[in-house]
């Protein structure tokens, strides 16, 4: 279990850094203003987003948190990840950012994969 617990908290780790610290540290800059803005969206959405961004994060990162809210906090991520390459590639066409999305969900998926392996070997041993 113990190559299993390292790969479920690399990948949980490494999101919690992209959609949790990144954005929480960097989503008052200009730049991301102008990133939302680029896109379409008002800038109360990348507020928003910012805040189920960092919800998301702490209820897959915080152990005691209960599966089904982690199984919700998955399922918001995937749609932000498809929907953030929808967005770029309809404003910008094919492109690193368009693609960029669909490697963050290649790490989410895992951590999803690896948390439902290591879910799985803690009801056994209960």
């Amino acid at each position: 279990m113990k190559k299993e617990k390292i790969f479920f908290w690399t990948s949980t780790i490494t999101i919690f850094m992209f959609e949790g610290v990144m954005p929480a540290l960097t989503s008052q800059s200009e730049m991301a203003k102008e990133g939302i803005r680029h896109l379409g969206y008002p800038e109360y959405f990348g507020n928003a987003l910012v805040v189920f961004k960092i919800l998301g994060v702490l209820a897959l990162v915080i152990p005691q948190v209960p599966k089904t809210l982690k199984e919700w906090a998955y399922a918001g991520f995937v749609f932000d990840f498809l929907f953030a390459a929808i967005s770029h590639y309809a404003v910008d066409g094919l492109g690193v950012q368009t693609f960029f999305p669909f490697v963050v969900l290649a790490v989410l998926m895992v951590s999803y994969y690896y948390f439902h392996k290591l879910d799985a070997a803690k009801e056994k041993t209960a």
